[in-house]
């Protein structure tokens, strides 16, 4: 007697599976287009948060990067040692007011030159049609127009 194996269909697609596998590529492509300027991801959103966000303390930095206080102090450290950021009142008892250099704005502004050249690349006019349609869901979630 032969009975035929039921063959199991292609598997239901994740949301979650997919948008990782996009996310890892996205850092990926992002690390490799900021690592000349000596920049990470978790550094350039550092700087980000610190130049959007006047007056954040290191909880709130730390809350916005998904990271620890203890962590932001030594990235901040070595931020400020690197001359991209500067605290105007660095002294105990008193909260900080990180702000960054004029280094570490040109520096930003040169990061974001290198984020739109991997958003191009990505989810451009050239980029996979699905990918396309994610970046345009995207925007039209946040509000945010066409990069500039």
């Amino acid at each position: 007697m032969t009975t035929e194996s039921a063959r199991p269909g292609p598997p239901a697609t994740s949301p979650s599976i997919v948008l990782l596998t996009l996310a890892h590529r996205i850092e990926s492509e992002l690390g490799a287009a900021l690592s000349p300027l000596g920049l990470t991801v978790s550094r350039l959103g550092l700087l980000g948060h610190i130049a959007g966000v006047p007056g954040a303390s290191f909880s709130d930095l730390a809350r916005m990067s998904g990271i620890t206080v203890q962590s932001v102090h030594t990235a901040v450290k070595a931020l400020a040692g690197a001359g991209l950021v500067r605290d105007g009142k660095a002294r105990a008892g008193s909260a900080s007011t990180l702000e960054l250099t004029p280094e570490g704005a040109r520096l930003v502004q040169e990061a974001m030159r290198a984020v739109a050249a991997v958003d191009e690349a990505l989810f451009g006019s050239d980029a996979d049609p699905i990918q396309r349609q994610i970046a345009d869901a995207v925007r039209a979630a946040f509000g945010a127009g066409a990069t500039e």
